[in-house]
């Protein structure tokens, strides 16, 4: 075939795809193009504008991937009752920041005690112990209140109670705590830095990362290798035969939301770890930046909500030096969560499946 005949096959190929295709098709391929140019323009500037050095760039991607660890235990409270209810429990931010206070008021105890400084290592488990259960707890009776009397009834209803139940949570904690912002006591050691190769680390991210990813491995292997996890596995693919098959389908829906809360209060503790604050507003903020990592690895989809909260955690910590740096912005991660969110609209409207959501489907099928 010579140059002339494949000239006028591939001339032939865009008329008969410009032929087909509608002008959606071709908006959207202008977007794309669109983002790529801002992506690669803003990408080269600021690589050549010298302004972090390697160190800087290793430094968030630590940060990076302790916040988007955090994010991601979020999300699984998000994708855990999406999958077997098909519906968003919009009140799962604020059982992060109940478990939170929960956890800083164990936390004070503790510190009276001389516990915090002189075990901190012992301290902490506790800490988090007690904020998983009232996460835990606080969830099932979401669960109780919102879901349960809506199991079988196609309706909204169970997502404006969970709205409600929001509201209800935050305000509440606003009547009973205040809107200060309240401090975490210091784990003694927990608070210093560490220096590897010239790299300073701050401890507590560390800290934060690995019981992060202890409670993400746990959580994976309950799914994976316990009676429990393999009810919820079922229930997520037909709750119907489930049912025949003998699993107590309400059990397994209650247990999904304690996990999910328990997961939840996990999250707020070692937020409150590595930002040494919290408020009775935090609840939304995160609770929006956990529904968003969820979506971005494919809702529905444990590994997907791990994988959108690491991602989301990255982009938040790196796209402000690599991106935003490129077009000399005077406070480029003042806009960080414009990268995060920008992000989320872009999967929503290129691959609404989420990340992981091709991969699940194709599995079930």
């Amino acid at each position: 075939m010579n140059a002339r005949a494949v000239s006028v096959t591939i001339s032939d190929g865009i008329s008969e795809w410009l032929r087909r295709s509608i002008w959606v098709d071709h908006l959207m391929l202008a977007i794309r193009i669109a983002v790529a140019v801002v992506v690669l323009v803003g990408l080269a500037g600021g690589v050549t504008a010298g302004t972090y050095s390697l160190t800087n760039f290793v430094s968030f991607v630590v940060f990076g991937l302790t916040i988007g660890s955090v994010y991601a235990l979020i999300a699984l409270g998000y994708t855990m009752v999406y999958g077997i209810l098909r519906m968003i429990n919009f009140a799962h931010g604020d059982v992060m920041m109940i478990g939170s206070f929960a956890g800083l008021f164990a936390a004070l105890a503790l510190a009276d005690a001389g516990l915090t400084s002189a075990a901190p290592l012992l301290a902490l488990p506790i800490v988090l112990a007690v904020a998983m259960g009232t996460g835990a707890a606080v969830s099932m009776t979401i669960e109780r209140i919102a879901y349960r009397p809506f199991l079988h009834v196609r309706s909204l209803a169970p997502l404006i109670c969970a709205i409600g139940l929001s509201f209800v949570l935050q305000y509440g904690a606003r009547g009973l705590f205040g809107t200060r912002n309240r401090a975490y006591p210091s784990f003694g050691w927990m608070e210093g830095t560490v220096n590897l190769a010239g790299l300073v680390i701050p401890i507590p991210q560390i800290v934060a990362f690995v019981f992060a990813a202890i409670a993400l491995a746990g959580l994976a292997a309950v799914v994976r290798l316990t009676p429990l996890g393999k009810a919820m596995r079922a229930v997520s693919e037909d709750r119907d035969a489930a049912a025949l098959v003998g699993i107590d389908v309400s059990r397994t829906i209650v247990f999904t939301f304690a996990i999910g809360g328990a997961m939840a209060g996990v999250a707020g503790v070692l937020y409150a770890l590595v930002f040494k604050q919290i408020t009775v507003f935090i609840g939304f903020s995160l609770g929006i930046k956990g529904f968003a990592a969820a979506i971005l690895g494919g809702i529905g989809n444990l590994g997907g909500a791990m994988l959108g909260g690491l991602v989301l955690g990255l982009a938040e910590a790196l796209g402000p030096a690599l991106l935003l740096e490129g077009y000399g912005l005077p406070a480029p991660y003042q806009l960080k969560d414009v990268i995060g969110y920008g992000m989320l609209v872009l999967i929503l409207i290129f691959r609404p499946q989420g990340l992981l959501g091709e991969r699940l489907a194709a599995k079930r099928a």
